[in-house]
């Protein structure tokens, strides 16, 4: 197996292809080729180069949300009745706008991983969530136990996780545990009663009464965490064999921050989550060989750099093993690199009209809604099952609901569109199509008139290995529908010499839209 040691291969298309899909939502056609002049190295350094904050979400709809001015934010106000859902649209529509327009960056496949990680939902305060990804994106890269911190007294974490229920008369254990099993140190084997070999349920009743007083408050424009006093449990907390013994004094508002530093005094948390940076990159499997050659100098190196994210991730994706060609094509693409990936490979442009492209963004994020992951709906606090449910783990992403539904996607996206629709007045109206523009695609293409480069490119550009010889085949008789190669060319040059005649596109585009469309239904295009 391919060591942890840094990558020091041939750098080709294919290498590069499989970096930027284990790393990004995708990256135009058109941007490829500059992209891969820069080498692994320069690459690397553009994904983890700093990326700016999105600017907030903005009021599109008076009438949805009177009390703010149209082009202005509602991030700092407080909602009134029948602005929720007009907001809850508006804050997922936002994210999914973000991650198909960001630049070329790792920053956006973090970010994603945090919210599955550090999990909130249940939640109708949209200005909680904005908050929130905010404060994982901006700390994507940074450090894991500053960040941990700061998660323990977010407002939208106290209010999904009970935080701000637990109080000095009414302990509320449901933080305390899940900040244990979840986020830092993970559930082992049983080792007795009430003893799960990484802490104990006294550790978790000692903690919760370290963790008590924190509140979240929302009656203000912007939320925030707010810390009583007298709700807090001045007490001296006493822990198990487990954290050997050690105790906890009394700090107050310091006190979670205490609490925080002594979990990471533990071997376990780098390796628990540097197992989860692997599964997220590179495979969801993870062999005895793995945890010995890769976890292990993973979570070494995390902790010799005082739990500093970036330059953990970086040597991952810039080793031996991360090249290796048993880990490409490995991993079942997730309903978000599924139905987002083509909107920013294929270069969407979404329409200029702010009403219309929200109602764009919203028939993408109900996309990812049917293949069972959307952003701000994970289904319990452990995020979404694929990525923790053994044995089958990302294989659960295809079942008998979520792939006639990527079916469909395709054949939509690839072929006639995503119907988009407007209802003013009782009167429905097509207003937006969702789908390639095929024509843009080919003539971006290095030899748009030669059938055999054309077929090879899109594969290359779709599918993450290369097909095997009948496959090719196959897909050269769909792209071709009868037509010889000079027949192509014939066909392509007179649509250049008269690029405004439809009926000179036509063919083109009926036979790249079944290219397209039987690629994308095919198994290799459900990889990553």
């Amino acid at each position: 197996m391919a060591s942890f040691s840094k990558y020091s291969g041939p750098w080709t298309k294919e290498t590069m292809g499989h970096l930027l899909r284990r790393t990004t939502f995708g990256v135009p056609y058109k941007e490829l080729s500059n992209v891969y002049g820069l080498g692994m190295d320069g690459l690397i350094a553009k994904l983890f180069a700093p990326v700016s904050l999105p600017s907030p979400p903005i009021n599109i709809n008076f009438d949805a949300d009177p009390n703010v001015p149209i082009g202005k934010t509602w991030v700092d106000t407080i909602p009134t009745t029948g602005t929720n859902g007009y907001r809850l649209t508006s804050i997922r529509t936002w994210t999914i706008e973000h991650i198909i327009t960001n630049p070329i960056s790792i920053q956006e496949k973090m970010t994603l991983f945090w919210h599955n990680h550090f999990v909130i939902a249940d939640n109708n305060d949209a200005r909680m969530y904005y908050y929130y990804i905010q404060m994982l994106r901006q700390n994507a890269l940074g450090n894991f136990k500053q960040l941990t911190k700061d998660i323990t007294i977010d407002p939208g974490m106290l209010n999904y996780l009970n935080g701000r229920e637990n109080t000095n008369t009414a302990s509320n254990e449901n933080y305390a545990r899940e900040l244990m099993e979840l986020f830092t140190l993970g559930k082992g084997d049983i080792a007795g009663p009430g003893d799960y070999t990484t802490f104990t349920e006294l550790d978790v009743k000692e903690l919760a009464k370290a963790l008590t007083g924190w509140s979240d408050v929302r009656n203000e424009g912007v939320p925030r965490a707010q810390f009583r006093v007298g709700r807090h449990d001045a007490s001296t907390k006493k822990l198990s064999h487990r954290f050997n013994n050690a105790e906890i004094t009394n700090a107050g508002e310091n006190e979670y921050k205490n609490v925080i530093d002594l979990i990471f005094e533990r071997n376990e948390v780098a390796a628990f989550i540097s197992r989860k940076f692997y599964k997220w990159f590179v495979s969801p499997t993870i062999t005895s060989e793995v945890e010995t050659d890769i976890i292990t100098p993973m979570a070494n190196m995390l902790r010799q750099g005082n739990y500093e994210v970036g330059p953990v991730v970086k040597a991952l994706l810039s080793s031996e093993h991360f090249y290796d060609e048993c880990v490409r094509g490995t991993i079942i693409k997730n309903p978000m690199d599924f139905v987002l990936e083509p909107f920013v490979k294929f270069n969407f442009v979404f329409k200029s009209d702010q009403s219309i492209k929200l109602l764009e963004l919203g028939r993408i994020y109900d996309r990812t809604i049917l293949l069972q992951m959307a952003y701000f709906q994970a289904p319990n606090v452990a995020g979404w099952s694929p990525f923790y449910q053994e044995p089958v783990l990302d294989g659960l992403w295809l079942n008998s609901a979520t792939l006639p539904n990527r079916k469909l996607f395709v054949d939509g996206f690839m072929g006639p569109g995503i119907a988009v629709n407007r209802s003013v007045n009782n009167v429905t109206e097509l207003v937006s199509r969702l789908r390639v523009d095929h024509i843009a695609y080919l003539d971006g293409l290095p030899k748009p008139d030669d059938l055999d480069a054309v077929l090879n490119e899109t594969i290359a550009f779709v599918f993450c290995n290369n097909v095997a010889a009948n496959q090719l085949a196959v897909l050269k008789g769909v792209l071709s529908n009868n037509w010889t190669s000079a027949q192509w060319k014939t066909a392509y040059d007179a649509y250049k010499a008269n690029p405004t005649n439809e009926a000179l596109k036509t063919p083109l585009i009926t036979r790249l839209t079944s290219l397209l469309v039987y690629m994308h239904r095919m198994p290799e295009a459900q990889l990553s």
